[in-house]
């Protein structure tokens, strides 16, 4: 009898179809291709998360703002008139304030406070070399004298003197510097133009305007 012969034949895959080696390469290539595609489109994300940080930072953080001169109170020490001259002469203490609003201190050189009655000189204080910290405001007290030694003759002086009121102009503008993290340096002017008003029947500051 003869023998019986069994021939072994390949299992054909489920669906029908076998992916040859070069289909397999093209898939990885395309996986990569998708992961490459990934990375970057994260990496320009970054980049413009980046961007816009860096703006808002600088728009506000960054920015350097002008730091102002303020005048405090005023504290009248003497306060004296003589109509028939006419003049004037007054001692008083009061604070040259300046105010820092940024995000670094302010160093400024010395400079001086002036005070005028008509355009005209009649006193003057110095004010030193110094710094305000970081959004916060710098405290000089002064004590100003000031007469009308250097005043020529003036009808305005004589109707003000009679009037009981008096009106000053005080002047200030500082130079220096606002820093920021350490690297950054700008050069920032720091000014005060105000009005004072003397009352000489109560011998007391009637107002105090600054701008």
């Amino acid at each position: 009898m003869a023998e019986k012969t069994h021939q072994v034949y390949p299992t054909a895959p489920a669906n029908g179809y076998t992916r040859s080696d070069g289909e397999s390469l093209v898939s990885e290539d395309e996986l990569k291709r998708k992961k490459r595609i990934e990375f970057f489109t994260y990496i320009g994300i970054f980049i413009v998360f980046q961007i816009i940080v860096m703006t808002v930072f600088g728009l506000t953080v960054m920015k350097v703002k002008t730091p102002k001169a303020r005048l405090g109170e005023i504290n009248v020490q003497t306060l004296n008139s003589v109509l028939a001259t006419p003049s004037f002469d007054a001692m008083f203490t009061t604070q040259i304030r300046i105010k820092n609003t940024n995000c670094g201190p302010y160093k400024f050189d010395a400079g001086s406070a002036t005070f005028l009655y008509q355009g005209v000189t009649i006193g003057q204080v110095v004010i030193p070399k110094s710094k305000a910290g970081m959004r916060s405001t710098k405290t000089i007290n002064v004590e100003v004298s000031v007469n009308t030694n250097a005043l020529p003759s003036s009808s305005t002086l004589s109707s003000e003197l009679n009037s009981g009121v008096l009106t000053l102009t005080s002047q200030v503008q500082l130079k220096g510097k606002v820093e920021l993290m350490l690297i950054m340096k700008k050069t920032k002017k720091a000014s005060m133009e105000c009005t004072i008003t003397f009352d000489f029947s109560s011998k007391t500051v009637k107002a105090v305007q600054c701008k």
